[in-house]
């Protein structure tokens, strides 16, 4: 599993989602919007919208909210929003990878590079991390009442899995990027609870740092995910349980 993806784990398990709330909420609203764009208001007939809708319960983002989000979204009036990534070295040589959503082009660009600069990292040209990540599908779940993992295992295996991370409450699963749609067909038909899911950008191998280092890096991390317009920050860092305990 990527480190982003270890990374929000433990940070919801720890609570710390709700210190971001506000922020995290305004990542969804658009989430929702871009989907809307893209293939209209059924998430019946888009599955990115069905997706959002259903990242934005997972996060306990309020009903009334994601309707407002969806009627704004569909109206005259709704913001229009571009896509864009950005590549770049934290300290210490970590590869970092940015996806963002914007309506703000030159506004978004400052912001990624300053906080490059001022954490120690550059930014890079696009395309100059892909040989770094595989895009991979995501879907972490509720742990189903009566949860038995082979059964649960071989059911997923159907759906497309190729890795499955099993915590206390939730299991991870990874699935090949063209695979995605398949597997969140496969969990649909499984009726367990979607808490989140998306695509990811998985580190072909992970660096591991000292614990100094290690906090400098996440200085940085922390930076960009704060930022309204980022909306995911994937990396090649390599954390542990002990170095969480850091932050």
């Amino acid at each position: 599993m990527s480190g982003h993806s270890k990374w929000s784990t433990i940070k919801r398990k720890k609570g710390a989602l709700d210190a971001k709330r506000g922020k995290i909420f305004t990542k969804l609203n658009r989430e929702i919007t871009v989907a809307i764009k893209e293939g209209g208001t059924n998430p019946e007939a888009n599955t990115r919208l069905k997706i959002a809708i259903q990242n934005a319960k997972g996060a306990n983002m309020p009903k009334d909210n994601i309707d407002r989000a969806i009627k704004k979204a569909s109206g005259d009036d709704a913001d229009s929003y571009q896509e864009l990534t950005y590549e770049g070295y934290g300290p210490h040589g970590i590869a970092i990878y940015v996806e963002c959503t914007t309506d703000n082009q030159n506004r978004t660009v400052q912001n990624v590079r300053h906080a490059f600069t001022k954490h120690g990292g550059s930014l890079g040209t696009n395309g100059s991390l892909e040989f770094l990540f595989e895009r991979k599908g995501s879907f972490q779940v509720a742990k189903p009442e009566g949860f038995e993992e082979d059964e649960f295992t071989l059911e997923v295996i159907d759906g497309g899995a190729e890795d499955l991370e099993v915590e206390e409450e939730y299991v991870t699963v990874t699935c090949a990027f063209e695979d995605f749609g398949k597997m969140q067909k496969k969990l649909d038909e499984m009726n367990v609870q979607v808490e989140n899911a998306e695509l990811q950008r998985v580190p072909a191998n992970r660096l591991s740092l000292g614990d100094e280092e290690f906090v400098k890096v996440m200085k940085l991390i922390d930076a960009l995910e704060d930022d309204d317009d980022v909306q995911k920050v994937f990396h090649n860092l390599e954390i542990t349980e002990e170095q969480m305990e850091l932050i």
